[in-house]
């Protein structure tokens, strides 16, 4: 890195912790530090939504995916606009109309104390994973790219997060936010141009997507029934959509955002605006990483992405195996080069259709992930604890080798305001719900202030739980999975928790109680079988669908057991 870009980076950083700080401290009350005093515009609300959501792991895994897989990705978010639209319109007058400081207060009105603490753990447990991982996954390719220490980069971060979340709540996660957002989304447009300027000369945006789509890259729907592929058209609209309904309806981190706002219709216009703009925005993002695997049909792309395994392979017995396999690779770059630019020359005439030339453009694409397959391999045998897949480190290798001085600062400060605003929204909310849900549910008859002191403090623990969780984490597949697979072990039941809640009044207290915890020891179960008992990757159930059946359960097992309780009443 060069001095322009350690300024860059640096002056982002320092203004948002201090602005944030400053603005924000000194709440007097519960209701200043957890809701704002009510006084959050609709805008903000919107802006907040979208942020917590997008943490640094959706700039750094989103192109990585799209650069490997193509824009399949995109399938997921096609539940959300509707789940927006259900929330707004049915979750959002219940939850101000109550005037809860967490989702959770309500269940305990609906059911019991019981049913609420259940649902209170399980968001504790997940949602703690959750920012655990919002930290340490910038920190771990930020340090096997520019070869800082892991630790140090855990805790850097994690403390700017606590420095201005337990000073200012709620006001301050929203007011730095909103920075992070224009800092992030300037940085991604900035790069998206930049990469096009660098692509050669005579390759215009049309041109790149045709190069992606010969490659498959664009191919955005899958209409196939199949639950075993990952991204469909279907698990999307269904899957999708009950664990967007859940992320965004129940998990306080979304709900403290919108329990802000001003009113009733500024909430709703909030996430309406969420629901808007977020498909758009995550398109944009994969359509990022595929202009990144364009540029790469021009330019030498390394064998492995990972620094890191590169560096133990080199220093192993597999060195000269794995030097073969990188000399193998430069000969199909030469030859993508060749056959893209004859692509391009004939799109130049309009011919658009070569069959020929398409086939061979596939063959090269086959061979090359042949031998990053290969490649992988051979890093598994010179370590066999490391992580071979490196989806996660494709747009950051771009980014710390072709963006110009100054720009990399800015997209470094970039992921980390991510990782800031997203591991924000997580400490708030794990706070105000460790506060609100089990502290003074439990210590009552206490002044006010004595539970903003005790939110702070709550505030504080997390933030070390999340710095310690992301310090003693391990790399999975691919981190934006991980979150999201997280997420789908636990949402689906506590939707169904609240469902049960807003519109099946028959269903009471101990039922659904009793009925959660089966139905999430049955999903965990399920997630297990086919992570451990199932050899074929390609027989294991799509995660998505664990946010469909985790609501089927709950409903259904709830259902079943108020039967029962009711004929053992009579």
């Amino acid at each position: 890195m060069e001095i322009i870009d350690w300024i860059v980076l640096s002056t982002t950083l320092f203004f948002i912790v201090v602005y944030g700080a400053l603005k924000t401290k000194g709440s007097a009350t519960v209701k200043d530090y957890l809701l704002d005093n009510n006084e959050t515009p609709w805008f903000t609300v919107g802006i907040s939504v979208m942020a917590t959501q997008a943490s640094a792991i959706t700039f750094l895994s989103t192109p990585g995916q799209a650069y490997h897989d193509g824009m399949g990705f995109v399938q997921f978010y096609f539940g959300l606009p509707l789940a927006m639209i259900v929330i707004a319109y049915t979750f959002i007058p219940i939850y101000h109309k109550l005037k809860v400081f967490t989702a959770y207060e309500y269940l305990e009105q609906r059911f019991n104390v019981g049913t609420r603490t259940l649902a209170s753990v399980l968001f504790l447990i997940q949602r703690g994973l959750g920012t655990g991982i919002t930290i340490y996954a910038p920190s771990i390719i930020l340090s096997a790219l520019l070869g800082w220490n892991l630790t140090m980069l855990n805790v850097i971060i994690g403390v700017l997060v606590i420095i201005y979340t337990v000073s200012g709540g709620t006001k301050a996660v929203n007011v730095t936010q909103k920075q992070q957002m224009f800092v992030i989304m300037s940085g991604m447009f900035i790069t998206f141009f930049v990469i096009l300027a660098h692509l050669p000369q005579d390759v215009d945006f049309s041109n790149v997507l045709h190069i992606a789509g010969a490659n498959g890259k664009m191919d955005i729907l899958d209409f196939s029934y199949n639950p075993e592929t990952r991204y469909t058209f279907w698990s999307g609209i269904t899957g999708g959509f009950f664990l967007m309904l859940s992320y965004f309806g129940t998990d306080q981190s979304q709900v403290g955002r919108y329990l802000s706002g001003k009113s009733i219709k500024e909430s709703q216009m909030g996430l309406i605006m969420n629901g808007i703009l977020k498909v758009p925005m995550q398109f944009f993002i994969l359509l990022t990483g595929v202009l990144v695997f364009v540029f790469f049909q021009f330019n030498d792309a390394p064998l492995h992405f990972n620094p890191i395994n590169v560096e133990k392979v080199s220093n192993s017995s597999q060195k000269e195996a794995y030097r073969g396999l990188e000399k193998q690779l430069n000969q199909i770059n030469i030859d993508k080069k060749v056959v893209n630019q004859i692509y391009i020359e004939q799109l130049k005439h309009n011919e658009y259709d070569n069959p020929t030339l398409r086939k061979k453009m596939i063959a090269l694409s086959l061979e090359e992930k042949e031998l990053r397959d290969d490649a992988k391999s051979l890093i598994s045998k010179a370590d066999k604890s490391a992580e071979t897949n490196d989806k996660d480190y494709v747009f950051l290798y771009f980014i710390m080798n072709y963006l110009p001085k100054g720009l990399l600062g800015l997209l470094l400060a970039v992921i980390i305001s991510a990782a800031m605003s997203s591991s924000a929204s997580g400490l708030n909310s794990l706070a105000a719900t460790t506060a609100i849900d089990l502290y003074k549910r439990n210590v009552t008859q206490k002044s006010d202030k004595h539970y903003v002191y005790a939110t702070q403090y709550f505030t504080l623990f997390w933030g070390i739980v999340a710095i310690g969780f992301a310090c003693v984490s391990s790399l999975f597949e691919n981190l934006i999975q991980l979150v999201n697979i997280i997420g789908s072990i636990f949402y689906g039941t506590v939707l169904g928790i609240f469902l049960i809640g807003f519109y099946v009044k028959y269903i009471k207290g101990k039922a659904v109680f009793y009925g959660g915890i089966i139905s999430q020891t049955i999903v965990i179960l399920i997630f297990l079988q086919y992570i451990f008992f199932e050899s074929n990757e390609s027989e294991k159930l799509g995660y998505l669908w664990l946010n469909l059946i985790g609501v089927v359960l709950t409903l259904g097992i709830s259902f079943i057991l108020q039967q029962f309780f009711n004929k053992k009443e009579v």
